[in-house]
């Protein structure tokens, strides 16, 4: 089912959101602010069920739960890629549903997502498919040293990944259906978040310099160091990806910034992502409220940025640190419990002036 740009959720109507964590939650809030109200599907507690007018707690196989769940609501997305992609079908069956569930799925499979934007043209590693050990060696013998062996499903946050250095080494860590891609000596790594609307329309974020620690997003700065050439074309690297999708929502590009300045896709996240925190405070409309605005069929927001901004991951146990952290810039914390090692408890964004 698909809306269309002629009937937009009016105030007061209900956003489904398929997953619970820390992205359904701050959607939820940027709901609130607009007027509409959100039902947060989760089959475990969560930090959204804290802000959402309804929840629901159930598996997502539950098709008496999902059939509810459907008929409770306006309009229908997800706040994570690893939402069981038959959950999502089963829900888009029966009320409008944004983004597509293909997105979802071709997003699920590294394999499936490199060969779509090596289909687009656009820049990526060297990769290949690896179904077995010996599919593995004879990758590795064709890309080369350094090269990284990673599963083709469910893996984040550096998941599901091994970096291999030799045809035994790719072999041994084979384990599931896999892709090698080979190592890319980049400059730094950048993202960039847009939206596509009902009515095609589209709208870009500044890109943003990302720094990782153990394979966990720990710092995010805008602007980055793309020159205006790279970020136009950071811009349009996401509006082919969309429109050959017909995305509708909020989406994240990764890419690496070579040291040539070439600008090659490392993943797409068909959500609105850790990287584009920083909207919430230094953009006329923040990357939740333009994820709400396209999936119900408003008008997209401005997606200007009035500040330079530095957003910081708040991982484990410096969500203890909590009260020195709150004098030190924007706080948000998720409503986590538990404060486990590499576990994301917040974040932390500070502005500086426009420069």
């Amino acid at each position: 089912m698909n809306l269309t740009p002629l009937d937009p959720v009016a105030p007061g109507g209900t956003i489904g959101i398929l997953g619970g964590g820390q992205l359904g939650r701050m959607l939820a809030l940027a709901a609130a602010r607009l007027g509409l109200k959100t039902h947060i599907y989760c089959d475990e507690p969560s930090p959204a069920f804290e802000v959402a007018a309804a929840h629901t707690l159930a598996a997502y196989d539950d098709e008496a739960a999902l059939a509810g769940f459907a008929a409770s609501c306006d309009v229908a997305s997800f706040e994570f890629e690893n939402v069981p992609a038959a959950a999502a079908a089963f829900v888009a069956a029966r009320v409008p549903f944004a983004p597509q569930v293909g997105a979802l799925e071709l997003t699920q499979d590294r394999l499936a997502e490199k060969n779509f934007a090596a289909s687009l043209g656009l820049g990526t590693a060297p990769f290949a498919a690896v179904s077995s050990a010996e599919e593995a060696r004879a990758a590795f013998a064709k890309i080369g040293a350094p090269a990284v062996l990673k599963t083709r499903r469910f893996g984040y946050d550096g998941k599901g990944q091994a970096k291999v250095s030799s045809p035994e080494e790719a072999a041994r860590a084979f384990g599931a259906p896999a892709i090698l891609e080979g190592f890319v000596d980049f400059a730094f790594e950048v993202s960039v978040v847009a939206a596509r609307g009902r009515d095609g329309s589209f709208a870009a974020y500044d890109p943003v310099e990302n720094v990782h620690e153990n394979h966990i997003l720990r710092r995010s700065t805008v602007p980055s160091r793309l020159d205006a050439a790279q970020a136009a074309e950071a811009a349009l690297i996401a509006r082919k990806i969309a429109e050959a999708l017909d995305y509708v929502g909020v989406f994240a590009v990764e890419l690496f910034a070579t040291k040539d300045g070439a600008l090659l896709v490392n993943e797409i996240a068909p959500r609105v992502h850790n990287s584009g925190h920083w909207t919430i405070e230094a953009c006329a409309t923040s990357q939740f409220e333009q994820h709400i605005r396209a999936i119900a069929g408003w008008p997209l927001g401005s997606p200007e940025r009035h500040s330079d901004a530095v957003m910081e991951n708040i991982i484990g146990e410096e969500a203890a640190d909590w009260l020195r952290l709150s004098r030190s810039g924007a706080l948000h914390l998720y409503g986590k419990k538990e404060m486990r090692p590499g576990r994301k408890m917040g974040h932390l964004t500070r502005l500086f002036p426009r420069r």
